[in-house]
């Protein structure tokens, strides 16, 4: 029964997928992969990198378009407290945001650096940095950052205005800064990952049934540009979103018993 009303399932999105900019199913993702928090892509791989969140193992995976497993890397020396999101360099590392704060009491939270020439072993060892909150900002739950620049700007999860933080990409221990504030229009806006183009230019954040595309922007006043509302009609559990090319996006949704654990592309234009 549950395999029949997922074939239902991947018709009904098949089929009502135009170019109007709804979601496309790309593939169903690996089975033993239940919660897919992120995806992340470089220009060095034709993978989709991802991760799953806490209480899961410490490994990262590379997709193929399908959702098929061909890579997976243990990180032996980071446990996977909660990890939420990546992002990448232009030299092909990947970073695994290890903020995740449901009940919103933790004090260090980490950015794990996986070298690119690592991406190809079995396992490989995290550098690792650590960042705490200012002295006056309570205690958040983040799932969603990027890197731009030389800066990592990590986004609290809230369902109106939410704070952005900015953390240098060095290694050691820092204290966060609030970048900024922002209220999206609407309720229910919490940001559940983030990413930005390869050129710098575009920024989306992804909510469960919709995203928002931001442009325009001069150096990191990211809020001071061009905002768009992108909704996908279509409500699932999404965790993970990232660039394909300037004009399409790659977004996973966890798996719950008889929807989501699925590889889309959506169109940003």
């Amino acid at each position: 029964m549950i395999y029949f009303k997922r074939l239902i399932f991947i018709f009904i999105i098949t089929t009502s997928c135009q170019s109007n900019g709804q979601l496309n199913f790309e593939g169903d993702v690996n089975n033993s992969l239940k919660e897919a928090s992120a995806a992340e892509t470089i220009p060095q791989s034709d993978l989709i990198w991802t991760i799953q969140d806490s209480g899961n193992d410490s490994e990262l995976y590379g997709l193929n378009e399908k959702g098929d497993i061909l890579k997976k890397v243990v990180i032996t020396n980071a446990s996977n407290i909660d990890w939420e999101d990546l992002a990448s360099d232009k030299l092909g590392n990947i970073y695994i945001g290890d903020f995740g704060n449901n009940n919103e009491k933790r004090k260090i939270f980490r950015i794990l650096k996986i070298d690119y020439e690592d991406l190809s072993k079995e396992s490989a060892e995290a550098k690792i940095m650590e960042f705490t909150l200012p002295k006056k900002q309570d205690s958040k739950d983040f799932e969603a950052f990027f890197l731009f620049k030389d800066s990592f700007y990590i986004m609290s999860k809230e369902s109106k205005k939410f704070i952005v933080l900015k953390v240098p990409n060095k290694m050691g221990k820092h204290e966060a800064m609030v970048h900024s504030k922002y209220n999206l229009d609407g309720k229910d806006n919490k940001i559940t990952s983030a990413d930005i183009s390869e050129n710098g230019k575009t920024i989306i954040l992804l909510n469960h049934d919709k995203l928002w595309k931001i442009t325009n922007f001069k150096s990191d006043a990211f809020f001071s540009g061009s905002t768009t509302e992108l909704p996908f009609k279509h409500n699932s559990q999404k965790e993970g979103v990232c660039f394909k090319n300037d004009a399409v996006v790659y977004i996973t949704d966890e798996r719950n018993v008889t929807t989501g654990g699925n590889l889309y592309s959506f169109s940003i234009n």
